[in-house]
């Protein structure tokens, strides 16, 4: 690379991070700011355990796995759809990761089985909605079901347990002081956040999700677009599933039971309209950080688990109730540039000029 190179690439990296900071700081996700900040304070005041750097990095380890599963779910709901079987996705995944590296004795061989059958699972609901015309809500309710049985079957029932050191070390090591499964979600987030906002691949699945008549007439090709959306979440969930197998030390059948529930309350509360078309990374981290802070905070403080359930459950009502309050505020008329894009992707036509001979 020449010198006269490098004042480029470093303007472009400077506008790429200006551009993603945007989508953490905008006005729709300010309130999600300011409770995560309050949050902090509070269990900073209550607990002396909660503000220090350990517990901080035991925050980010535990919210890896929800975090990894729901940037694939924006993705998928940025362009109108939704997956809910997730939570059997990871289980299946972790299950087979498992079974083949004991069977196997190799843990590369583990480390593919939970991604292939990741990405397989995701396909499967991608091929169901496209071309069966299934609703994504119903599909995958009912891919949720099968994957969980599947799971029971390939293991019968029973924890596989997992004794190679190379796979434990993906749960469990870490890289310059940081755990594997924190440097994991970072790059997922860093990587997608990049596809989002700096590449036509980004603005194409906006467009699908905003007006899916106006992306086609545009020459995008919504199915292809929807099928390869639904396997790279399947495959996110799989590198989730293989994750937590590591660990936990074997593969759970019962293992991520409700955490697309997690997952969904997340990214709606980080901005991401249900109805699709809106949406960042950026907020999904702010959702994800809420949830692992109050999760993270009410165990600290010794609050019992059944009352972290109804938390949970009042955090995803909070966050479909200001999805209901964000769409009604954004909605305008076509006339005015409708929103088929987000505001800062959309581009509005400038007047035009009268020339002298049409004055």
């Amino acid at each position: 690379m020449s010198d006269t190179d490098r004042p480029d690439v470093r303007s472009r990296l400077l506008r790429l991070i200006r551009r993603s900071a945007t989508t953490v700081v905008s006005p729709d996700r300010f309130g999600v700011v300011v409770a995560l900040v309050v949050l902090v304070a509070y269990l900073s005041y209550s607990s002396p355990y909660f503000f220090n750097p350990e517990n901080f990095v035991n925050i980010g380890v535990s919210v890896a796995l929800v975090g990894v599963v729901a940037a694939g779910s924006t993705l998928v709901m940025i362009s109108g759809g939704i997956d809910i079987s997730v939570g059997s996705i990871v289980a299946l995944s972790g299950i087979c990761a498992a079974k083949v590296t004991a069977d196997s004795g190799s843990a590369v061989l583990g480390v593919g089985a939970a991604l292939g059958v990741g990405a397989l699972a995701g396909l499967a609901n991608g091929l169901i909605v496209t071309r069966f015309r299934v609703s994504p809500l119903i599909a995958t309710l009912a891919t949720l079901s099968i994957y969980r049985g599947a799971t029971f079957i390939v293991s019968e029932g029973n924890a596989i347990a997992a004794t190679d050191p190379f796979f434990l070390s993906l749960g469990s090591a870490r890289v310059w002081g940081i755990p594997i499964p924190l440097l994991i979600m970072v790059a997922v987030f860093v990587v997608l956040t990049f596809v989002l906002v700096s590449t036509d691949i980004g603005r194409n699945i906006y467009a699908i999700g905003g007006n899916p008549e106006a992306a086609r007439l545009a020459g995008i090709g919504l199915d292809r677009y929807r099928v390869a959306l639904y396997t790279f979440n399947g495959l996110l969930a799989g590198l989730s599933g293989l994750v937590l197998t590591a660990r936990l030390g074997s593969g759970q059948p019962l293992a991520a039971s409700g955490l697309e529930l997690d997952a969904i309350a997340a990214v709606v509360l980080g901005g991401v309209a249900l109805a699709g078309g809106i949406g960042s990374m950026g907020g999904t981290i702010l959702g994800v950080l809420v949830l692992g802070t109050l999760n993270n905070g009410l165990t600290i403080l010794s609050v019992d688990s059944f009352y972290q359930y109804i938390a949970r459950g009042g955090i995803l009502l909070i966050a479909v109730s200001l999805d209901q309050v964000n769409q009604a505020r954004r909605r305008r008329p076509i006339s005015e540039g409708g929103r088929w894009l987000p505001a800062r992707l959309q581009r509005r036509p400038r007047a035009l000029e009268p020339t002298e001979g049409h004055q």
